[in-house]
């Protein structure tokens, strides 16, 4: 008997010490149980999920341009040799700011001529006096002083004409002559420099001048992207320099013909440009709603994607300390969002800032 009772209480000894360790490792795994503390709140972004329209959309690729109807192109209308450049490409200039300053046979040859035209007028004014004093004394006739008087008109005029170019080119004497800015803006191409040479048959702009406040996007429509894109669509733009940065404006023209070089359709999208950042040149990236609506479907902000093994996850937020890792499926996506075929309850949320560093805690 007494054998059952040690029996008995030896048996109760090693199951109360087994319930004893399996409390400690549950509350063990209570205290290792992963939450979210105030420090890693402050930089975890948390949006909800909701049910919307499922809209797809286009991304084409395009350029930013000069506006042509503000960029004012110079080429010189007299030969010459630049001696002096006053500005730089990327420059702000202001009108009639002198730019650059060129020696011209053209303008000696012009003064030269006004200086023979000159003395013509002066030499016809004396003999016009001459002629008058004669004509009182009986010695000459009054036709003779008229047509001395047609003559300094005509050397007059010659005068005044060549004035007119001179300053049209804006001789300054020396056979030089100014370039002058012709309005504000910035220098947008520069090919000009001291000693170069310059002929009124240059084909090459000497310079050209854009305030740049308003810039153009030129887009690169395929054909098989034609039905999706129509005048006065409204469209985001991206540029590869700025990329979180989205610029909003309409297609303002679609081209009738295809580029011949690049066998495309082109588009113009025009964007006001205050901050200056939509240089010339830029590749850009223009995304356009398509107007077909698939289905309703759950949302999932796209920076709340997680990547793994090849398949798509989200950390789905119930409070700081009660998360979950959610395979999700995709059935569309455009630039906010990635639709997916799970359900969602009402108040879900997901985590987006962070999502991948509580990702992995969460499968620790």
């Amino acid at each position: 008997m007494k054998k059952v009772i040690y029996f008995l209480a030896t048996i109760s000894i090693v199951l109360s010490s087994c319930s004893s360790k399996q409390n400690e490792e549950v509350n063990e795994q209570e205290e290792a149980k992963f939450c979210l503390n105030a420090q890693l709140k402050k930089t975890t972004g948390i949006e909800p999920v909701t049910e919307k329209p499922v809209h797809e959309q286009l991304t084409l690729s395009g350029k930013v341009e000069y506006n042509e109807n503000d960029l004012v192109a110079f080429k010189s209308l007299l030969q010459g040799t630049v001696d002096k450049v006053n500005f730089e490409l990327g420059d702000y200039v202001k009108q009639g700011q002198v730019l650059a300053i060129v020696r011209s046979n053209d303008v000696i040859d012009l003064m030269q001529q006004k200086r023979s035209y000159q003395n013509q007028a002066d030499l016809a004014q004396k003999q016009i006096k001459t002629k008058r004093e004669l004509v009182n004394d009986g010695l000459a006739s009054q036709p003779e002083v008229t047509e001395i008087e047609h003559e300094l008109q005509s050397a007059r005029i010659e005068v005044e004409k060549i004035n007119s170019t001179l300053r049209m080119y804006r001789a300054v004497g020396n056979g030089q002559f100014q370039i002058i800015a012709p309005k504000n803006g910035y220098i947008v191409q520069k090919n000009i420099s001291a000693g170069q040479s310059i002929t009124a048959d240059d084909s090459e702009n000497l310079f050209s001048i854009s305030n740049l406040n308003q810039v153009w996007v030129m887009v690169n429509i395929y054909a098989n992207n034609l039905q999706y894109v129509k005048k006065g669509d409204v469209v985001k733009v991206r540029t590869m320099a700025y990329p979180d940065k989205i610029y909003s404006g309409t297609i303002d023209r679609i081209d009738n013909v295809f580029d011949e070089n690049e066998h495309v359709l082109k588009a113009r999208v025009v964007l006001e440009n205050q901050d200056l950042n939509l240089i010339p040149g830029l590749s850009a990236d223009i995304i356009i709603d398509k107007k077909n609506i698939l289905r309703n479907a759950y949302a999932i902000p796209n920076k709340a994607k997680i990547f793994e093994n090849n398949k798509e996850y989200v950390v789905v937020y119930k409070d700081d300390c009660k998360m979950e890792i959610r395979k999700i499926t995709t059935i569309g996506q455009n630039e906010e969002y990635t639709f997916v075929d799970e359900k969602f309850a009402p108040n879900d949320k997901v985590i987006t800032n962070n999502a991948l560093l509580i990702y992995a805690e969460l499968n620790k």
